[in-house]
């Protein structure tokens, strides 16, 4: 295989492993947040851990081509160990950084009927630091993204995840009102009694 063959490769699958982790973490927020109502939501969790998974082996793509393409200059502790790379250190790190945050996202994600709720959750919550080094990795260190049409993909999903972490904040408060306010009706009624 040529070496421009795997950069394409190097290339494509990272863009397509930081898509497929957006469209993840979008469609996670909304089933977080309770945003769209449906009879069953199974299908929509479903497709948020088939997104997440297939990010996981786009990624890996992206890491093995960056590794085999001699043109790059980037072994394994390059890919794998944060301050190893030479070229753009601060974005290689912010990429491994990621990768990692990934590998335990989905690894918990797995196991999640195996450990308490609230670690999966404290884990699960990584995935908003995880866009943020995807992203900043993707802006600082990739070809594709100083493209008007990359660039302005960028911005707008900066903002839809923006937009919807402040909505899931709002309905997570809303539920914790509603919690409470259940709770004094029984005491209230438990009083009556």
């Amino acid at each position: 295989m040529s070496n421009d063959t795997l950069w394409y490769i190097a290339r494509s699958s990272g863009l397509i492993a930081w898509a497929l982790m957006t469209a993840s973490v979008v469609l996670g927020i909304v089933l977080s947040a309770r945003l769209v109502k449906t009879p069953s939501k199974a299908w929509q969790t479903d497709l948020h851990r088939f997104l997440g998974g297939l990010s996981v082996v786009f990624v890996v793509v992206h890491v093995v081509g960056i590794v085999l393409d001699t043109q790059s200059h980037f072994g394994w502790l390059s890919g794998l160990v944060p301050f190893v790379a030479s070229w753009r250190p601060w974005a290689t790190v912010a990429g491994v950084v990621a990768l990692y945050l990934l590998v335990a996202v989905e690894a918990t994600s797995l196991l999640k009927k195996h450990m308490p709720l609230s670690v999966w959750k404290g884990v699960h919550y990584t995935s908003y630091p995880l866009f943020a080094f995807t992203t900043l990795h993707s802006v600082a260190s990739g070809t594709d993204t100083r493209t008007t049409l990359m660039a302005l993909g960028v911005v707008v999903t900066v903002i839809v995840i923006g937009v919807l972490t402040v909505a899931r904040l709002y309905a997570a408060d809303a539920q914790l009102d509603a919690r409470e306010a259940r709770k004094e009706r029984l005491a209230a009624l438990a009083g009556r009694r």
